[in-house]
């Protein structure tokens, strides 16, 4: 019996923390495609070389790249400030739907990059920090794409975009 009060709490925090967040949400993406040359351990997608062992076997056999920068606006980063200080349970609630809805963004950006590709074969999104490709070349897409004046987000020093639920990745197209 008290695993269900339980539940129809959670359910309650969960729906009240959606109903706020849903209006807050600004999405928002930039994205540009370049010719890919792989040699050896680099990647070199013209705007940038990017030296990673990884990256280069996640893009085996593409001939494209499309750098990409999604996000989902300032809103919701206040309204999880503002709950970190009155409710840490809604702060967290709004954090988990921020990051199901940064990748829900994500995923149909790479949908419409597949059928954009007239059937040719995508590889899944690989994001600076991932296997060897550094956090640092979050700059290249960032300076490519021109993220600030084209979207909104921004790169501090150390490396955490603002807003805070958003993604940079780059996609191989074959």
């Amino acid at each position: 019996m008290r695993t269900a009060a339980v539940s129809e709490e959670v359910e309650r925090e969960l729906d009240g923390a959606l109903a706020e967040a849903l209006p807050m949400l600004s999405y928002r993406l930039c994205y540009a495609e370049f010719a890919l040359k792989l040699d050896g351990g680099e990647a070199d997608m013209t705007f940038a070389r990017a030296a990673s062992h990884s990256l280069v076997a996640h893009l085996a056999g593409c001939t494209h790249v499309v750098a990409f920068a999604a996000t989902l606006g300032v809103g919701l980063d206040r309204l999880i400030a503002r709950y970190s200080r009155l409710s840490p349970t809604r702060a967290l609630c709004l954090q988990a739907i921020g990051a199901e809805r940064i990748e829900a963004v994500c995923e149909a950006f790479e949908t419409d990059i597949r059928y954009a590709s007239f059937g040719g074969r995508i590889h899944t999104r690989f994001s600076p920090g991932y296997g060897d490709l550094p956090l640092t070349f979050q700059r290249e897409i960032f300076r490519v794409l021109d993220c600030p004046r084209r979207i909104g987000l921004t790169l501090n020093e150390s490396l955490l975009m603002s807003p805070s639920k958003s993604v940079t990745a780059l996609i191989g197209i074959e």
